[in-house]
């Protein structure tokens, strides 16, 4: 690690736009640069917290490690039930902490709040995925060292996590003290405690939800931990090995301690002046949920052994290969703005660590950063998410929709206990089942059954990938639309329009109404979706389609009634006003007063009854707004802006799913300052602690909104039928912007500065893409430009009804 450490060292100023910095400890903030400098690989993931733990004011720290899908239940406490209200919540765990590196100088313990810290830096190194952490320390007694930590989460391996630690000894000769352990009494992260009413936190558990079960050593250094969890009877084992690296003049002892869940090495090393000890720390986690019990073991044998074989050095270059193969694909490049650069940089780096990716586990809502939101799945991976890794790293775009229908079977014994066929996907889960305990913003908000089929459809039209659709996606789409048919009537009062009514739209501020226009929208999609693909299926797959037919009894009378249902749609439409009404009541209500209403009361939902906000017109998130985006195609220019002018007033954006979607709206309509605000609130929603909860986890829908505001929204891509088409616009702050995609296997560059595009083919044969309208074929390796149109609103379709 001597390379890794004097480049740390002597790079005093890393490049800002690949690195998140820290210049200066401050307790207040300690939480929440926790969660900046998380690390993870989608299966794994460790909060930044301080190896040496936190000795200050209570509450100020959460030593969160947690596994993606791992979760325990607990039941459900209503005072007032109701038949078909879930029993059981799932919530993802705080695991076992295998951080833990204590330094002794000379007998005095090392903390921050101790002694003197004459120099502090810690970096997120976003190109080669290794955290950095430098403090040269003073201990009371006058004794300084320099203790420089580097710390990943493997991204090619992803039961391995790994943390060097190095130690030097600047004015002195005698022992420091090197004490590694791991610690399974986990009961409630410290800090989690005050919730301070805050639902979006969760319940609180009260006991320890992992239980041990035995341990062990090698009586080398290695240890490992077996636990249990209390409901869901998982299993958890957690092993570490250990590296020692020392002068050739040195002499150590160690020593071993085990109780119970905790388990500890210590290493005594006595040094001379200007000479430097280093420990690297292996970790391997593994669960019964993704490996045999049996095996738990053995496997973790196997993974440690591997590790102590490449060291921190062979773990680290593979990280780097792995990034740079996913920069060459993922990365944003704009000219203008450093901090806006660092935030895309971040978001996707963020992505990537904690998108699932084995088709068991899919992408919580704080990802594995923290435990805001209890670790569940919503809507958010196939709206926001999804888009991002099926236009970058499609391998994993797949395996979350895999997660989808691995979960069918929930889905459709929930769609029986709200008494409909098919199958109606929970609004927030772990395992599949429903965990949402206030239906009104929960499981009425039937639109995930067309968010689900609006991304298997995003990602099969981008991929070409029919085998997915033919072994797992079209089963999810019929059973789904099953669900809507049965969910609708036939209005006579409408004109004999179907209509659903009683559901809930991305917009929680207005809950449990008829006709949801997003919702209508989206389900009209989905069934003719469904319907296209079961014609697909007969032409080109017709004994998979007879296959599947059989195996869920579907008839061609059924798929007539979902074409049907689709064609007489009701979309809610307000002709005085010449918009499309969010629902059948929404436009009648009295508009909030936010003139009257002080910052210090938004959050809406932390400080006013539920129903108080359902009776006003006020926003939360995009609603109507949002499906103008996603079917762009089906509104005029015109449409789109005397919608977006009505709504965008009423709208808080106390979600951060939010800002994104208006900015890419009001990108298409030519507002660019709008769209810029709004880009810049959501790319770096989390650097800059703009929603003021980044302490209990990120936001990776936010995170995922940032990539989608620059290239659907400077960049103008849609995919229409399959078709890729641009129409890039360029705002004021920057005077350039590259982004790649990947379509059909092939990886097309965008480039757009002041005066022209450059459509570049990276990787493929060829492909067909539409500018400005404008149909344009492109040639391996070939550059196509075309000038940059003037930034003007285009023109656009019409709505079909």
């Amino acid at each position: 690690m001597n390379e890794q450490s004097n480049e740390l060292t002597e790079n005093l100023s890393p490049d800002p736009e690949w690195n998140l910095v820290e210049e200066a400890y401050d307790e207040k903030d300690n939480q929440r640069m926790e969660s900046l400098f998380s690390l993870g690989n989608g299966y794994f993931g460790m909060r930044g917290y301080f190896e040496e733990g936190y000795h200050g004011k209570k509450g100020a720290s959460v030593r969160g490690n947690y596994v993606n899908g791992f979760y325990d239940t607990a039941p459900i406490h209503y005072p007032e039930g109701a038949y078909g209200y879930p029993t059981e919540g799932q919530a993802m765990l705080n695991v076992t902490d295998a951080g833990i590196i204590r330094l002794t100088v000379e007998g005095e313990s090392f903390h921050l709040n101790r002694g003197q810290v004459q120099v502090y830096r810690r970096v997120l190194d976003m190109q080669n995925g290794v955290l950095h952490r430098l403090v040269e320390w003073e201990s009371p007694a006058g004794h300084r060292v320099r203790i420089e930590i580097h710390r990943l989460v493997s991204l090619t391996h992803r039961h391995l996590a790994a943390i060097h630690y190095e130690v030097t000894a600047l004015n002195f000769a005698g022992t420091v003290s090197i004490c590694s352990a791991m610690d399974g009494d986990i009961a409630e992260a410290e800090g989690a405690a005050d919730r301070g009413g805050d639902p979006r936190l969760g319940a609180r558990r009260t006991e320890p939800s992992l239980l041990f079960e035995e341990a062990g050593s090698d009586g080398r250094g290695g240890g490992w931990l077996k636990q249990r969890t209390r409901r869901s009877r998982f299993a958890l084992l957690t092993a570490v090995s250990h590296q020692l690296e020392l002068p050739p003049s040195a002499a150590f002892g160690l020593s071993e301690q085990q109780d119970g869940p905790w388990f500890s090495v210590q290493y005594d090393v006595s040094l001379r002046q200007g000479e430097k000890v280093s420990l690297s720390k292996f970790i391997s986690v593994h669960t019964s949920r993704d490996t045999r019990e049996e095996e738990l073991r053995m496997r973790s044998a196997e993974e440690l052994r591997l590790a102590v074989s490449r060291g921190f050095d062979g773990l680290a270059k593979e990280q780097r290969a792995y990034l740079d193969a996913f920069w060459h694909r993922a990365d944003v490049e704009i000219a203008g703005d450093p901090a806006l650069q660092q935030g895309l940089r971040f978001n996707a780096f963020g992505l990537l660590q904690s998108a699932g990716r084995d088709g068991r586990t899919s992408m919580a809502a704080k990802g594995l950063t923290g435990e805001g939101y209890e670790g569940h799945y919503f809507w958010d991976t196939e709206m926001y998410v999804l888009p991002f890794f099926t236009f970058t790293t499609p391998e994993i775009g797949r395996a979350l929709l895999e997660f989808r229908y691995r979960t069918l079977e929930q889905a459709r014994q929930r769609a029986q206990v709200m008494s409909q066929r098919g199958a109606l996907y929970p609004w927030r889960t772990i395992g599949g089942e429903e965990n949402s305990a206030y239906f009104p913003a929960g499981t009425a908000q039937a639109h995930i059954n067309a968010d689900i089929a609006y991304g298997i459809r995003q990602y099969v039209q981008a991929t070409g990938d029919e085998d997915f659709l033919v072994r797992q996606g079209a089963e999810i789409l019929f059973e789904t639309s099953r669900f809507w048919v049965d969910l609708g009537h036939y209005n006579q009062a409408r004109g004999g329009a179907f209509c659903i009514d009683g559901v809930t739209g991305p917009d929680e501020y207005t809950a449990l109404v008829n006709n949801n226009a997003y919702t209508n929208l989206m389900a009209r999609e989905h069934l003719r979706y469904a319907c296209e693909t079961a014609k697909l299926l007969r032409e080109r797959y017709p004994m998979e389609y007879a296959r599947l037919a059989r195996k869920i009894g579907l008839t061609e009378e059924e798929l007539r009634e979902w074409q049907r249902a689709a064609d007489k749609m009701y979309v809610p439409y307000d002709s005085e006003l010449g918009i499309y009404a969010q629902d059948d009541t929404f436009l009648s209500k009295q508009k909030w007063d936010f003139a009257g209403t002080p910052p210090e009361k938004y959050p809406l939902l932390l400080h006013y009854h539920p129903l108080v906000i359902y009776r006003h017109q006020v926003l939360k998130q995009a609603d109507l707004v949002m499906v103008l985006f996603l079917l762009s195609e089906q509104f005029s220019t015109e449409e789109k802006i005397r919608n977006y002018r009505y709504y965008e007033p009423l709208t808080t954006h106390d979600s951060s799913l939010s800002p994104c979607i208006h900015s890419i709206v009001a990108a298409e309509i030519g507002d660019l300052k709008a769209a810029y605000d709004y880009f810049s609130r959501t790319v770096r929603m989390d650097l800059d602690d703009v929603n003021g909860n980044a302490k209990d986890g990120l936001h990776t829908a936010a995170m995922a909104g940032s990539w989608m505001a620059v290239v659907n929204g400077f960049g103008g891509m849609r995919l229409v039928s399959g078709e890729l088409s641009f129409k890039p616009v360029l705002p004021p702050p920057w005077s350039s912007c590259r982004f790649k995609v990947m379509y059909r296997g092939q990886l097309l560059e965008v480039f757009f500065d002041r005066e022209q595009v450059v459509y570049t083919l990276r990787e493929g044969e060829g492909l067909v893409i539409r500018h400005e309208g404008e149909p344009m074929s492109i040639h391996s390796g070939e550059a196509v430009r075309r000038t940059l149109a003037a930034n003007h609103p285009s023109s656009g379709g019409h709505l079909v009804s």
